[in-house]
């Protein structure tokens, strides 16, 4: 299967998670994709470690997120090395970089410097807080990000306090947001032959993914998020939307009619409250506290058998065993083994993304710190 983006070929000046995650994506459909890495160690992300676990002198972090990429190694305070970035840079399609606003300007490789190397050049950059204003010179962290933005006072419940993600949320929906304008301004090239600059920033997907929220925020008087007292799942809906606790396990139940709830599983004690008058929202705590102490009554599969007929929106609560164990997951075909030319190998996961019917998988592990190097030079 040709890929989409076959013959694209991009440069990544970019380290950690963000904009590594929209080089994966492009790489993902068929993109050549880059690193320039500094030849002292290369990506900072190669020594950020999950459980410090690390594979052939790699952390698994830098696996997932650099799977089918190639690596070249460049001094850019160097003028010789720079001098080759220069001409690689001449012969790209797309360049991204994550660098704090002003570094990219020192070495000279800041967006107005390369539009006169390449004008068709589509040029993107990821910053934590934007290029102005007075947080341009904070860390672009995923925790300090999703801290400023409002997020953690929606997750937990009432009287946790601020919980944020359990993953870096702000990182990878930078990246795809990233990718998302990368490509929109690939497709602008093809009609114009003029190239582009993308920007984006951890704050800004933040506050998007938020927009749900936000919107009533900014219409309902500017009340403040208030979060469930019992086993909060969205600040914003009513009852029964959770997860609750059953003789065996636990239950997830979406939104649905109380009334009909509370037929459906046995609980009179639901009969009171009406959807029509807001119960759902105002009355969510009592409402909630009724349905936890009814499901821990009977086991998991007693309560799926009874919604699931009724086409009451509920599922299982898996962990990752009982999630990657199911045949459910497994049609879906998400795993994948990486190799590195060593032999080294890697279990990772596929890209979520299927063309014409074809799921993307890719063989390629990580590279291996300057791998391309000969190969470019010598095209040079």
């Amino acid at each position: 299967m040709r890929r989409p983006l076959e013959g694209i070929l991009v440069l990544e000046f970019a380290q950690y998670l963000a904009g590594p995650y929209a080089g994966l994506r492009l790489a993902d459909l068929g993109a050549r994709v880059i690193k320039i890495e500094r030849p002292n160690g290369g990506d900072a992300g190669r020594k950020l470690a999950t459980k410090h676990l690390f594979a052939d002198g790699d952390s698994l972090v830098f696996h997932a997120i650099n799977r089918n990429k190639e690596s070249y190694a460049a001094n850019l305070k160097d003028p010789h090395d720079l001098e080759k970035v220069r001409r690689l840079i001449g012969r790209a399609d797309v360049m991204t970089h994550n660098f704090r606003p002003g570094v990219m300007e020192k070495i000279g490789l800041d967006y107005d410097a390369v539009r006169a190397l390449n004008p068709r050049l589509v040029y993107g950059a990821v910053t934590g807080y934007g290029g102005t204003g007075p947080w341009v010179d904070k860390p672009g962290q995923d925790l300090l990000a999703q801290s400023m933005s409002g997020l953690t006072w929606l997750t937990g419940s009432e009287g946790d306090g601020p919980v944020p993600f359990g993953l870096a949320a702000a990182d990878l929906l930078c990246g795809t947001h990233l990718a998302q304008g990368l490509l929109a301004a690939l497709v602008r090239r093809g009609k114009t032959g003029r190239g582009g600059l993308v920007e984006t920033s951890l704050i800004e997907s933040l506050v998007d993914l938020q927009f749900e929220v936000l919107t009533t925020y900014l219409n309902d008087g500017g009340q403040l998020p208030v979060r469930a007292k019992h086993r909060n799942a969205h600040a914003y809906l009513g009852a029964p939307y959770g997860i609750y606790q059953t003789q065996d396990g636990w239950l997830a139940v979406a939104m649905g009619c109380l009334s009909t709830l509370g037929t459906l599983i046995g609980c009179d004690a639901l009969i009171p409250f009406r959807d029509e008058h807001g119960d759902e929202f105002l009355m969510r705590n009592q409402v909630k506290t009724i349905l936890a102490r009814h499901f821990k009554t009977r086991p998991t599969q007693y309560w799926l058998g009874l919604l699931d007929v009724a086409d009451y929106w509920c599922a299982d609560v898996f962990n990752y065993g009982q999630l990657m164990n199911h045949a459910g997951y497994k049609v879906l075909g998400m795993d994948q083994v990486v190799r590195r030319p060593n032999g080294t190998s890697l279990r990772t996961l596929r890209c979520p993304i299927r063309i014409d019917g074809d799921r993307l998988y890719s063989e390629v592990a990580a590279p291996e710190l300057g791998n391309a190097n000969e190969t470019l030079n010598a095209s040079e």
